[in-house]
């Protein structure tokens, strides 16, 4: 609970370490599959790395929080008790015996950012931590690109920017600039950043945005940012005027480069390859239509790897079906309407319109992307959205010593009245 104890000095270097450990629970969700690397990396060896990163963030965050002080929090009420039906499930094994070893992660993962909820005061300064780890994930893309572009952009992904020394796939990299993006222009339009400063960062990440292809980054960026945009206008007046030129342009490369915006909106693909969603209708169908007892409805099959017949099942709501069941999906809605009504409450600011911009974000991604009932960037994006909607933290006044009273002698009394 946040008490009075949030007023105690802490070390100069804790913000740093606080800062680490958010930065290794990013590295920790970039995940261990994806495109050929330039130099190949072994599984394991991605996977230890991924995982040790994990670990060191939780070691971390109990470092600089032993004495287990955390401010209470909704969100991470509901993602604990995602773990009674992932752990249920992952008992019988159906999933084998990875369904464990996840669930172990994701204790890891929630258990972290308990304690890194000490620090969830309603600031920024997670926000800025989020924008430095993403960018530098996504400068390790870019330097692939820049050492060898064939690699970087394989025909086995249709020519789309992958990552060439980590693999990171094409959807991965539109996510991570996207919400970069999105952060940054809301701290700019709160006065919270130079626009030196948000070019460097903005500019290379809209180039590899549209290098991916990304079609739900795209979406997610541009509502999000309508969304977190509107909540500001009645209180700012560069939110305003950011808006109106937004629009402006919006319309004329809507009228000028319609051609281009459609042949790269559709990839190269068939209407009929764009209406099922890149056949992830199909995967979608047969997962429904698979027989369940009622076990398995209600709490699931076991984490597993979000995959259902050996395809992907790019969907966080029947990813979480299959895996968590119909409790889980019912705790992963509660954690975003929860998340959507205090955000609602909330009276206009820019930590308020970056809350609206990630659960927003990952509300509209949660389609066609899976992550939501796992240790995941959106998760970590919603973690987020929910360090930024905590009430300030109450700090007790300090208490001046008591200064003792100096015995006057009566001579000096009466010359005093003198």
């Amino acid at each position: 609970m946040a008490t009075q104890f949030d007023a105690e000095p802490r070390p100069a270097g804790t913000a740093k370490i606080v800062g680490i450990a958010w930065g290794l629970l990013a590295l920790n969700t970039l995940g261990s599959t994806g495109a050929d690397t330039i130099i190949p990396l072994p599984r394991s060896l991605i996977q230890l790395v991924t995982m040790g990163a994990l670990v060191a963030a939780f070691a971390l965050a109990l470092a600089v929080n032993l004495r287990l002080r955390i401010r209470a929090s909704a969100f991470l009420f509901l993602l604990t008790l995602l773990l009674v039906p992932s752990v249920i499930s992952s008992v019988y094994l159906e999933s084998g015996f990875g369904a464990l070893f996840r669930c172990a992660r994701l204790a890891l993962f929630i258990g972290t950012l308990w304690l890194l909820s000490r620090w969830w005061d309603g600031g920024l300064t997670f926000v800025r931590h989020h924008i430095r780890t993403y960018f530098a994930v996504l400068a390790t893309v870019a330097a692939g690109a820049l050492i060898s572009p064939g690699a970087a952009m394989p025909g086995r992904y249709g020519g789309r920017l992958v990552g060439a020394l980590w693999p990171l796939t094409p959807p991965q990299i539109g996510q991570y600039a996207a919400v970069i993006i999105g952060l940054t222009v809301l701290l700019v339009l709160g006065h919270r950043t130079d626009r030196t400063s948000a070019a460097v960062v903005i500019v290379p990440s809209l180039v590899l945005l549209a290098l991916t292809h990304t079609r739900t980054a795209t979406l997610g960026l541009l509502i999000g940012l309508v969304l977190a945009i509107g909540s500001l206008i009645l209180t700012s007046a560069a939110a305003r005027r950011f808006f109106t030129w937004a629009v402006l342009c919006a319309v004329v490369a809507a009228v000028v480069f319609a051609s281009a915006l459609q042949a790269w909106f559709l990839r190269g693909q068939s209407k009929e390859n764009f209406s099922n969603l890149t056949g992830r209708a199909k995967v979608w169908d047969a997962l429904l239509a698979e027989p369940r007892t009622t076990g398995e409805k209600v709490f699931g099959m076991g984490l597993g790897d979000k995959s259902f017949g050996g395809l992907p099942i790019d969907n966080s709501w029947l990813a979480v079906y299959q895996e968590q069941g119909l409790i889980g999906v019912a705790l992963v809605a509660a954690i975003i309407i929860v998340l959507g009504g205090v955000a609602l409450l909330r009276p206009p600011s820019l930590q308020r319109a970056c809350a609206i911009f990630l659960i927003s974000y990952c509300a509209i991604a949660s389609y066609t992307e899976a992550g939501l009932g796992d240790a995941s960037p959106y998760l970590l994006h919603l973690a987020l959205a929910a360090s930024l909607l905590a009430a300030p933290a109450t700090t007790a006044p300090l208490a001046l010593p008591e200064v003792p009273r100096r015995h006057v002698p009566r001579w000096a009394r009466r010359s005093e009245v003198v």
